[in-house]
């Protein structure tokens, strides 16, 4: 590798790791100010020794320079194994001004890496459209964090985008096969399928689920545009990302359609995510990033 691709695979992963680290400590900060209990909000390395419990692992290094005594935090618990799957189809590039619902997924996914690191788990990334186009190995070294910093900025600085379909179903289903070991699956996606059956991208929910992994799904969508159709009342001209299809219309004259429709789809999905048991949260790539970040470390209390 050159050195000025080192140059600048340094610099991506550093500002995107200084992204994630002001996202976490913001979130830290809100988090105590908030009502939410529930699940650890301490990520140092111990815990407050209480009286009562077992000494067996207490850390005498930090009592003999503090005086003061604190338990490993980790020892004993299983460390946890990520997979951060993010949607980088044609249609995660909208709006096209600002590229909210990708920028929303990947800041999301480097925060939720950012603290995986710091309890000490592994942490894997997929990038997928049709294809899979980057898959790494769940591993919880510094360097590898790096890595995915850099990759997840790489991502967000390719705003050429080929028009190419998209098969979230088929992508999950080899992500089902792909990893191996019992893990949690993060999914960042707008669930929109080329394929347009439903049933299949629940059949490949079912997989992951069917191969012991747990899954926590960020229903990604602009909800003012995508969700409520609120468009000016005046003619448009939509572009189809995946096709560049173009069609002029009216959009109160198809918004009750829309609404219906997209509805009807929502709530087939959240609805078989509640049976599977995975979670599901509807996602606005225009909101802050607090709620994601709770939801994370709720199902990660979970798993412990």
């Amino acid at each position: 590798m050159s050195t000025q691709s080192n140059f600048n695979t340094f610099r991506q992963y550093k500002s995107m790791e200084l992204l994630a680290r002001q996202l976490v400590e913001g979130f830290i900060t809100g988090l105590h100010k908030s009502p939410y209990h529930g699940f650890s909000v301490e990520f140092a390395e111990h815990r407050n020794y209480n009286e009562g419990q077992s000494t067996r692992h207490i850390d005498w290094k930090v009592f003999a320079r503090t005086d003061r005594l604190f338990t490993k935090q980790y020892e004993e618990e299983t460390n946890l194994r990520c997979l951060i799957a993010i949607d980088c189809s044609p249609s995660m590039y909208y709006p096209v001004d600002d590229l909210a619902k990708l920028r929303f997924s990947i800041h999301c996914s480097s925060a939720i890496a950012y603290l995986l690191h710091q309890q000490r788990d592994a942490v894997g990334l997929c990038m997928f459209s049709n294809t899979i186009e980057e898959y790494t190995p769940i591993k919880s070294a510094t360097n590898h964090l790096h890595k995915l910093f850099g990759t997840l900025e790489r991502f967000l600085e390719n705003r050429k985008q080929q028009p190419r379909p998209t098969h979230v179903s088929k992508v999950l289903h080899e992500i089902a096969e792909k990893t191996h070991k019992r893990s949690l699956i993060v999914l960042f996606s707008d669930m929109f399928d080329s394929d347009e059956d439903a049933s299949e991208i629940f059949k490949a929910l079912q997989h992951l689920k069917h191969n012991k992994h747990e899954v926590l799904l960020f229903h990604v969508s602009d909800h003012e545009t995508e969700l409520a159709f609120n468009f000016e009342d005046r003619p448009h001209e939509f572009i189809d990302l995946e096709t560049k299809e173009r069609l002029r219309l009216q959009p109160a004259e198809i918004r009750t359609r829309y609404e219906a429709e997209l509805k009807t789809f929502h709530h087939e999905l959240k609805l078989k995510c509640n049976q599977l048991k995975i979670d599901f949260i509807s996602a606005n790539a225009k909101e802050d990033y607090f709620h994601v970040l709770q939801a994370y470390l709720i199902k990660r209390s979970k798993m412990k």
